[in-house]
């Protein structure tokens, strides 16, 4: 999951600023999740997957 946030911010060219900010979140949420070090709670995983037009289960499982 952690991963496929940096590999679905990269396909949209976004840098960290710029996704936290689309999500109002920090940017050091957005490096953390993308480090493993901490986990976007139910509701981070909705806004993730709405913002990038997946599911919450492509987003966790690997969007092909």
């Amino acid at each position: 999951m952690l991963t496929m946030l940096k590999k679905l911010r990269k396909q949209k060219k976004l840098t960290q600023r710029e996704l936290a900010e689309a999500l109002h979140i920090s940017q050091t949420s957005v490096s953390k999740y993308e480090r493993g070090e901490s986990e976007p709670d139910l509701s981070m995983l909705i806004e993730i997957s709405d913002f990038f037009g997946i599911t919450i289960d492509e987003f966790v499982r690997g969007y092909k």
